[in-house]
């Protein structure tokens, strides 16, 4: 049983409506996440029981629990939206973790709500495992992300793109306020509501900021470096989120929201995963500067508790802290240490070279941490061969320094895997378990699932996992339906 103890619904009614999930047909618990209700020490027998099984079907609510859709609005794509909230979702309640961290339970996929827009409220199966499979592996690579404790499939049919089965998912994570719940708040002239909101998500999510003289400013503060440190996350690791709209931005700085997300294969900087994002507003490249935009939109709330000049020079402190990340991130994928004065042209030299030679990102790296640099052969470069000579020579220099500091080649080597994943969530691996599951079979999503979460440590049964995209999975286009 869960034990829950509810605090969102302690806010204004302007964001949030009661919403009871309606059930889907035929339920089935495709899977459960044992390692992460083993982290929060959850009854993982519970979770295969009738009890639960209902719960996670909507076809009732578990005892404490006190569903509501969420209110908010946002900016998506550029455009204003004012008519936006949980459409196909509700915030079950809070429960306490065993550490004391207050995480909020959501059921996707469990029907229409009032701000569904005439929509059917229900999520498909297809991008449910998309979600669950992208969670574990963001949070496996250290990279904030909202993360799913269950799926459930179902016979439900739902029309999208072709027929398709719904299904729900379980998120977990402390945070669900998005960027647009302020803009909601600020631009409906609601502001004594908006000011609410604001108490409430210091004393939850930035509590640091009530011992500020200003503690406004804390709070706005404390999601710009929050928001820089995930975009800098998002570019080191070669993630594109895909739907960057201000109303899929947490304010706790994490990744929300998965659609039409990809990572990384070849290397390429203008990647849009997004069949969607005709303009290429979200290219993987852009994406700092999209969260800068993102937190634009959102300090114009803030000017209803701060003053200009105040808000100004919170935005300025975003580019310092996403460099300053970016810089640290990267350094340690290439197992350089502190950074120092020409890290940051050895680093652009490599991605230079990734992107003309086409290569794999994340094999590229791992190839790195798994030679010795005097080993490193550069016969399988083509044409660039000779560049990527003359770049290995810089970079062994460099790490001739470190080892300067007592840094052995083996130690070089470790710190390096310890980072670079040879297990990487990539759309055709994806593409291959949600087939699999869409006949009933799960063994292949729990299996890729063990890959993600352990992404940096070779097994022999999962090898298979650390293959590049077959030429048919070469450019898989994803859309946003859900």
């Amino acid at each position: 049983m869960l034990a829950f103890d509810n605090s969102y619904v302690t806010l204004p009614t302007s964001l949030w409506r009661r919403q009871r999930p309606t059930p889907i047909q035929n339920a089935k618990l495709l899977t459960l996440n044992a390692a992460l209700a083993t982290e929060l020490e959850l009854d993982i027998a519970w979770w295969h029981s009738p009890e639960a099984l209902a719960g996670l079907a909507g076809d009732g609510v578990w005892p404490g629990a006190d569903p509501v859709a969420m209110k908010y609005a946002g900016h998506q794509f550029g455009g204003w939206n004012p008519d936006l909230g949980d459409g196909r979702g509700v915030l079950l309640g809070e429960i306490i973790s065993p550490q004391g961290q207050r995480l909020d339970l959501h059921l996707k996929g469990s029907g229409p709500t009032p701000f569904s827009r005439q929509g059917d409220g229900r999520a498909v199966l297809r991008s449910s495992i998309r979600e669950y499979l992208a969670g574990e592996a963001l949070h496996a690579l250290g990279v904030p992300s909202t993360r799913a404790l269950a799926i459930v499939s179902s016979t439900h049919p739902v029309r999208r793109e072709r027929m398709e089965t719904a299904a729900t998912l379980l998120r977990v994570t402390p945070c669900h306020i998005r960027f647009g719940h302020f803009e909601w708040l600020f631009h409906s002239n609601q502001h004594n509501d908006l000011r609410d909101l604001a108490d409430y998500c210091i004393e939850r999510y930035y509590p640091e900021a009530k011992a500020q003289s200003k503690p406004y400013m804390g709070l706005l503060e404390g999601i710009i470096k929050r928001t820089a440190k995930l975009m800098a996350d998002w570019q080191c690791q070669g993630f594109a989120h895909g739907v960057m709209n201000t109303d899929n931005f947490s304010i706790a700085g994490e990744t929300l929201d998965f659609g039409p997300y990809g990572f990384l294969e070849q290397y390429d900087p203008y990647l849009i995963c997004n069949h969607s994002d005709h303009n290429g507003r979200y290219a993987w490249y852009l994406q700092p500067s999209v969260g800068l935009w993102n937190l634009n939109a959102l300090a114009q709330s803030f000017t209803a508790l701060l003053s200009i000049p105040e808000i100004e020079l919170a935005l300025a402190q975003y580019e310092p802290q996403l460099v300053k990340h970016y810089d640290q991130c990267m350094n340690a994928k290439l197992g350089l240490g502190a950074v120092q004065d020409g890290d940051r042209d050895l680093v652009a030299g490599w991605l230079a070279l990734l992107q003309r030679a086409k290569q794999d990102y994340p094999q590229r790296f791992r190839w790195l941490s798994e030679h010795d640099i005097a080993d490193l052969s550069t016969d399988d470069w083509g044409v660039q061969a000779a560049e990527v000579q003359q770049w290995l020579q810089r970079y062994q220099q460099r790490v001739e320094k470190q080892k300067a500091v007592d840094y052995s080649e083996p130690e070089r080597q470790a710190a390096m895997q310890a980072v670079n994943p040879c297990y990487v969530l990539r759309n055709y691996l994806a593409q291959q378990v949600i087939e699999a599951a869409e006949q009933g079979d799960a063994k292949p999503l729990e299996l890729l699932t063990q890959a993600l979460q352990s992404p940096f440590t070779r097994r022999s049964e999962l090898e298979h996992f650390d293959a590049a995209a077959p030429e048919w999975a070469s450019c898989l286009s994803i859309s946003c339906s859900s």
